[in-house]
């Protein structure tokens, strides 16, 4: 298998694996190869010099077969088509796995959010979306936040919208909101919720303890922040933590206070005082029970998945295994969960603020936590049945060629219903 690390490539790749597992009809496999509508707007904005200056902004509707498209907008300076192509078909499959009536779809802008001051930022997110109005609504895609983007960025582009469409509550088309806007309890800290759901159910299966576990996380955003928390939550020891400058190891356990008011303060973990220094590289390959990667792409590639120590990959973040370093950890026994199983907790959730919106009639936390848990851990029973279905005709997968046979299955079968092919 080729280490090709463009984020697309992979996707297909991946998509063509199970492809052949499941033996999947040419033609719908032909289908699901690209993505169904691929618009790419320039994007002027003035700012605060006066200038104008255009930006270039992505929207990638995927698949609809099974509902309305759903995938955040992300705001970075390295955005490209290929990254926002792949994360619209993984979170096709995210929405199929978790099997809820919703399709996949991704958007994004390149430019520098760290760069730009408060109006800035809310005329780039009108403007964008009054460049993808006509293809974004609560019936036809329904964006999210993601990478450097906020309740607070949903909460303009949801007024913009509603002046666009000429409704004064267009609050279903789009989820991460604030609260006072209709946003969803149990919205900003769902994806790391949903791993920990995962993680359960997984320790739980792999007979192991989560209380006392080692657990070493790449990532101390959102969802490595909170995942940080949660874990601690259920007695686990977090020993290693990182952010884009760097990590910290401690045997003994990291204290999350500490690190979060060292990251305050400094803009690093890696400041923390205490532990070992480490790199991103050094911590994947740390011995733990647990590797979490919830920062970015590519990070367990062919080149060090055969130094992975941990007994158990989370992916947490989108993309951060290859395909062949998919192949080297099943050869090795080292179960590694998907991040559309492992992260779907997150748009579960924009699920139910959709729903809630739509209804208007509106949850509390605990409600919203304990469907969230009924979802996942039906997800992740799921996949460990389809592996052990085809282990039994005796073709070894991994979890996730198993959660891509489930996944692309159904979304195959809506296409075929509706005749697509």
């Amino acid at each position: 298998m080729s280490e090709e690390l463009d984020p697309f490539s992979i996707a297909q790749e991946q998509l063509d694996t199970a492809a052949q597992v499941m033996g999947l009809d040419e033609q719908a496999h032909a289908i699901l190869r690209e993505p169904m509508q691929t618009v790419q707007a320039n994007i002027p904005v003035r700012m605060r010099d006066g200038k104008v200056r255009a930006f270039t902004g992505f929207r990638v509707l995927y698949n609809s077969a099974r509902g309305p498209g759903k995938g955040g907008i992300r705001f970075h300076p390295q955005e490209s088509l290929s990254t926002v192509k792949a994360l619209a078909a993984w979170m096709t499959w995210k929405t199929a796995l978790a099997n809820i009536p919703l399709g996949g779809a991704k958007g994004g802008v390149i430019c520098d959010t760290k760069s730009m001051d408060g109006s800035e930022l809310e005329s780039l997110s009108r403007s964008y979306i009054r460049s993808m109005g006509r293809f974004v609504g609560v019936d036809l895609d329904v964006p999210a936040p993601d990478v450097y983007t906020t309740p607070q960025i949903m909460a303009w582009m949801m007024d913009e919208h509603s002046k666009l469409v000429g409704s004064n509550d267009d609050f279903g088309m789009i989820t991460g909101k604030p609260l006072e806007v209709w946003g969803s309890e149990g919205r900003f800290d769902a994806t790391a919720q949903g791993g920990m759901d995962v993680l359960r159910e997984a320790a739980n299966y792999y007979k192991m303890s989560i209380k006392g576990s080692r657990i070493a996380i790449q990532g101390f955003g959102n969802a490595g922040s909170y995942a940080f928390e949660l874990a601690q939550k259920l007695g686990a020891k977090v020993v290693a933590i990182s952010d884009s400058r760097g990590g910290v190891y401690d045997p003994n356990g990291l204290d999350f206070a500490r690190l979060k008011e060292t990251k305050e303060k400094t803009g690093s973990v890696a400041n923390y005082s205490g532990g070992e220094k480490i790199t991103n590289e050094k911590l994947l390959e740390l011995d733990a029970d647990v590797l979490i990667p919830a920062a970015l792409e590519n990070q367990i590639t062919g080149s060090n998945a055969d130094r992975i120590k941990a007994r158990l990959v989370l992916e947490l973040a989108n993309g951060p295994v290859t395909p062949e370093a998919d192949s080297i950890l099943l050869e090795r026994g080292i179960p590694d969960l998907p991040d559309f199983l492992v992260n779907s907790g997150g748009v579960v959730v924009s699920y139910f603020e959709w729903v809630q919106n739509k209804a208007g009639y509106y949850w509390t936390q605990d409600e919203v936590y304990s469907r969230l848990s009924s979802i996942m851990s039906k997800s992740f029973a799921d996949v460990v049945s389809t592996q052990l279905k085809y282990a039994n005709s005796g073709k070894k997968i991994s979890p996730r060629t198993a959660a891509y046979v489930i996944a692309v299955g159904r979304v195959a079968a809506a296409m075929k219903a509706r005749g697509w092919y």
